[in-house]
């Protein structure tokens, strides 16, 4: 290989020249190297053409380029510098190039590795007449159009002027075409109109085809009207270029400095239409969200403020994370979406009896419920409290609601709540903070007027956290909760045409504000006729569906469910009378699993075989001296409450209790002593019986807590009937408050006492005088053969118990 010295040696000789090109413009003689030879050696170029009056540096290949180089330093440091149409100069052939290039000479030779740079000077036109060489190295002979004087040409002023104000608003757009021009300047005048017109056509960022024709017009009228056509495209898009430029600058401006590249982007993102980014996806899908909605003059506010916020902040910082989701919840709720209601009364009956067997005060009283909503167009603001034991079908009551209005439903429960940011949420200071309850369920059923069940609201706790049966205030308050501001959104929301139902087994731990919001609807227990209905078409359909049975494949006789619902599931609500059924279920998948075939066949006989000894013996209430039956209340519903009394000795006075009373009680069984032992001598009992005899009442069972005003008249009848000697006079039930007076006052619970009764046989009861229109009210069904006195003194019950004889 030829060292740099020798690459770099000039050929003074000048050979091959043309006669044309011996002497200069202006017939002096030139050098050596001034003088262009006829046969020219060409290098390609891939992505613009050169100009005459350039000078750049030019890198080229080593190994495919470096005998043409070595060539054209050896026969006078000149080069022919062609544009070809493809992208790749290694692989370029004679077709390749294009037919009009730039002479150049070669000022310097340097070699960097595998790569060769030129430094080049561009000095005249040419054409390729023939090729005189199609291999490498190439060699064509050149036909050369020197540049001529234009002195004669006066139009050429106006165009010199064009291209020259052309530049000048270049120069302020871009600094660099400041230097560009200086360099030019510092080598011509401005009075050369090809050079000015070949400078300015290198000055633009054309496409190498343009440019390429620029090069090839050699009438220098027709080579100024292209340059200023490229020239001009070229203001447009510098005036573009700084217009964005400028945007940025505004924007960064209003914003933090540190966004510059973000907001770059998005203002050439713009101007070029590319696809957005992240954080304009999202805020584009939270606009979409927001235009079927209708929100508050607040609400929107916020979400405008939320928006302009997330728009600024970079994607992988907290806040960000924060605010989007921000933005996710209040998006996603529906402002101003409501369902319509179906106020139809015949169509709610169906459903309440479709869905229920029994239960037909509390139908009526949801049919009025509904019925004075659709006299007013509307239900909003109505919270209804539906009271029973565990198992009397509160919750799918609230579901039948919810179907027969057309509203979505929605149910959680409150039992064990002890933190009022379940109620109304968490602050966004917290990490991790969600909205409450109410906001999550609006969000889930997407209707701001749903059917909302709270579940268990009698179990809300308390603690350090906070009171949330205090935050339910303001959810059940009409007045309050069309203004709902739950901690998370800090927004308000509009919860008044939400139907709240809440379901509660007792009324004493609900806080007397918060029930003072509620419509009571009670539920009592079921008797046994319902019970009946309820198994037969709910209970067991659901049980042979949930065991794989097939219809037919079992078959519980009448009989037999009768006799589960009295020994086995006595409680008020049918909850243990399905865990029964599934039990026999399940039992009969066994049998035939292991070959019986269907139908299993479950009567009053077999049924031990399935739910083994019965829990419950049949109720015969006690009847002696001292002891009467007793009618109490419970959670789970109505019970018989045996009381019983007997003199232990006679030796000192004195009274015991036993049974594991409440404080309530307690004072209930000292108010009947007292009373008796004043008034033995009224009611046909020795005066001084209980001067000198120590009495125990006792009120079994002693394991199960009892507490109540309402066993004072029985107690006092246990006690009148140990003083009198005489048990009561046949099988008689009662409740009822007394007083030291005698007075009989009113107690709770009568339908489940009188459920009890029944239960047990028991067909006369004694309620007191101011319950008569509770017992007026219970269904028919559950009065029918039942005998009721009513007491307003402890003398009405006397005569009953112990009548006078004739």
């Amino acid at each position: 290989m030829p060292k740099e010295e020798e690459l770099l040696k000039m050929d003074a000789e000048g050979v091959n020249e043309t006669p044309a090109a011996a002497e200069t413009e202006g017939g002096k003689l030139a050098r050596p190297s001034d003088v262009l030879p006829g046969l020219l050696h060409i290098l390609p170029l891939a992505n613009r053409p050169f100009f005459p009056a350039q000078m750049v540096p030019l890198v080229v290949d080593r190994e495919p380029w470096q005998r043409t180089v070595e060539a054209a330093v050896e026969s006078g440091q000149h080069v022919g510098l062609v544009l070809i149409h493809g992208d790749d100069p290694q692989t370029a052939g004679p077709d390749d190039f294009y037919t009009m290039g730039t002479a150049s000479r070669i000022h310097k030779v340097v070699q960097l590795d595998d790569k060769l740079q030129l430094f080049v000077e561009g000095l005249q036109r040419f054409r390729i007449a023939s090729w005189v060489t199609r291999e490498r190295p190439f060699a064509v002979r050149a036909e050369y159009f020197p540049e001529t004087s234009y002195k004669d040409m006066p139009e050429l002023k106006a165009y010199t002027v064009a291209v020259i104000n052309t530049i000048k608003e270049l120069l302020p757009l871009n600094p660099l075409y400041g230097e560009e021009l200086k360099y030019f300047l510092n080598r011509f005048g401005p009075d050369d109109p090809a050079r000015l017109a070949d400078f300015a056509a290198s000055l633009t960022t054309s496409d190498k085809q343009e440019l390429q024709e620029v090069l090839e017009k050699t009438h220098i009228r027709e080579r100024m009207e292209k340059v200023l056509v490229l020239l001009k495209k070229e203001v447009e898009v510098a005036k573009a270029q700084m217009q964005i430029h400028k945007n940025v600058e505004e924007s960064m401006e209003k914003r933090q400095r540190e966004f510059l590249l973000r907001e770059q982007m998005k203002a050439i993102q713009k101007e070029l239409g590319i696809a957005k980014d992240d954080r304009t996806a999202e805020l584009d899908k939270f606009q979409a969200r927001l235009k079927d909605l209708t929100l508050s003059e607040e609400a929107q506010k916020r979400i405008d403020e939320e928006m302009e916020k997330m728009s600024v902040l970079e994607v992988g910082s907290p806040e960000y994370g924060v605010t989007r989701n921000y933005l996710d919840w209040l998006t996603q709720l529906p402002w101003g979406k409501y369902s319509k209601d179906k106020l139809d009364l015949k169509h709610a009956r169906r459903i309440l009896d479709r869905d229920h067997d029994g239960l037909a005060d509390v139908k009526d009283r949801i049919i009025e419920f509904l019925a004075v909503g659709a006299m007013k167009g509307e239900i909003a603001g109505s919270i209804v409290l539906l009271v029973g034991p565990p198992g009397v079908s509160k919750t799918s009551i609230g579901r039948s609601i919810a179907e027969a209005l057309g509203r979505k439903f929605y149910r959680f429960s409150l039992g064990g709540m002890r933190d009022e940011a379940e109620i109304k949420g968490h602050r966004r200071t917290y990490i991790g903070a969600m909205p409450g309850k109410f906001i999550q369920a609006i969000k889930d059923v997407g209707t701001a007027n749903p059917v909302i069940m709270l579940d268990e609201i009698d179990k809300v706790g308390a603690s350090y956290q906070g009171d949330p049966a205090s935050a339910l205030l303001e959810v059940l308050d009409p007045e309050q909760n069309r203004d709902f501001l739950d901690h998370y959104l800090d927004v308000r929301f509009d919860l008044s045409k939400v139907l709240f139902v809440s379901t509660a087994n007792q009324l004493d731990t609900i806080p007397a504000p918060l029930l003072d919001r509620t419509e009571i609807i009670r539920l009592s227990g079921y008797i046994t006729s319902e019970k009946m209905e309820i198994a037969q078409h709910h209970l067991i359909p659901r049980q042979i569906e949930k065991a794989g049975l097939k219809k037919g494949q079992l078959r519980i006789e009448a009989d037999a469910v009768r006799e589960v619902i009295e020994r086995y599931a006595r409680e008020a609500g049918v909850r243990n009378l399905e865990k029964r059924i599934g039990q026999i279920a399940r039992k009969a998948v066994v049998k035939i699993l292991n070959g019986t075939r269907p139908p299993i066949h479950v009567g009053v006989k077999n049924l031990e075989d399935y739910l083994g000894k019965p829990l419950f013996k049949p109720e015969k209430p006690q009847q002696g001296v001292g002891v009467v039956t007793g009618l109490a209340w419970t959670p789970m519903g109505g019970a018989t409450l045996d009381v019983e009394s007997t003199r232990v000795h006679q030796g000192t006075r004195g009274f015991k209790l036993t049974g594991q009373l409440g404080d309530v009680m307690k004072e209930s069984a000292e108010i009947a002593y007292s009373y008796i032992s004043s008034h033995c001598k009224d009611y046909g009992a020795k005066a001084d019986y209980f001067e000198k005899a120590f009495v125990h009442l006792h009120v079994p069972a002693g394991a199960t807590p009892k507490d109540g005003p309402s066993a004072g008249v029985t107690m006092a009848t246990a006690l009148l009937s140990l003083a009198r000697g005489n048990r009561i006079a046949r099988p008689v039930a009662m409740t009822g408050e007394l007083t030291l007076t005698g007075q009989v006052l009113p107690v709770g619970g009568i339908r489940e006492k009188v459920i009890a009764a029944r239960r047990v046989k028991i067909s006369e009861l004694i309620l007191p005088e101011a319950n008569r229109g509770d017992f007026d009210d219970l269904p028919a069904h559950i009065r029918k053969g039942i005998k009721t006195y009513f007491a307003s003194h402890y003398r009405d019950v006397a005569k009953v118990v112990f009548p006078k004889k004739k």
